[in-house]
């Protein structure tokens, strides 16, 4: 399930419906028969995109991806060792965006955390956005990310000042993430995007099915470029003789 911004009933969400207790009734039946449930798919629904501005390569790369994520978001921890094996695979470059979930309690700091380490080195921020991930459960309030983030810096050589973002830079590039997000028409997290640049294919396909990343990024890779629109012809300048024939008429 991804996070959305919507975040509705916090009750309504742990109540046993009729479907989900069937579903549970038809799991356990399936394990006392000795056969396996079926693998869980993840899906979200599609993003209704108002701006594709943001849905484009780097300069000099045809393929890449593009992410709208909240690091307190479940569904984005779950999806992050995907996305990195993806990017370990096929060597493209991945953008990824602050989209900020209103009611997480500490992902704020934890963007504003990362962009601090973006500026020691963005291959340092981006293991730190990959450690929050895969300690998530470990961090559950601003001070338990401190002190996470305090052990991450120390492991890499570092210190962490008292005031990390004094002149409030790092804030303001999450913010302007975060109004991207917005303006694109992001809903919820993660939000993923195989991009495309000079090719026949879409500019930019969303990945709402998780299991099917690496078979969009195949195709994106085999698509073959856009046919170079033809040069128009240039008028060659009128000879001398030319122009005189012209003046006299």
């Amino acid at each position: 399930m991804s996070a959305s911004i919507f975040p509705g009933s916090q009750a309504a969400r742990h109540k046993l419906s009729p479907l989900r207790f069937a579903g549970l009734v038809a799991i356990a039946l399936l394990s006392m028969a000795g056969l396996p449930p079926a693998r869980a798919q993840y899906t979200t629904p599609p993003t209704p995109i108002s701006n594709a501005s943001a849905l484009h390569p780097p300069a000099g790369a045809r393929v890449a991806i593009v992410e709208f994520d909240d690091l307190q978001c479940p569904s984005c921890a779950t999806a992050n060792p995907t996305l990195m094996q993806a990017v370990a695979t096929y060597h493209i470059p991945w953008i990824r965006h602050d989209f900020l979930i209103p009611y997480h309690n500490w992902s704020r700091n934890a963007a504003i955390d990362a962009r601090w380490f973006d500026s020691k080195s963005k291959t340092l921020g981006d293991e730190y956005r990959n450690q929050i991930f895969a300690n998530q459960p470990s961090i559950y309030n601003p001070d338990s990310l401190r002190q996470f983030t305090e052990k991450f810096a120390q492991s890499h050589g570092l210190s962490i000042p008292f005031a990390i973002d004094p002149q409030g830079q790092f804030a303001s590039a999450v913010d302007a993430d975060n109004n991207l997000g917005k303006s694109t028409g992001i809903r919820a997290t993660p939000a993923i995007f195989i991009v495309t640049a000079g090719s026949k294919g879409p500019p930019w396909i969303e990945v709402t099915d998780r299991s099917r990343l690496f078979q969009i990024i195949d195709q994106a890779l085999a698509d073959p470029p856009a046919p170079k629109a033809a040069a128009k012809p240039v008028a060659k300048p009128a000879s001398p003789s030319t122009a005189k024939k012209a003046a006299a008429h």
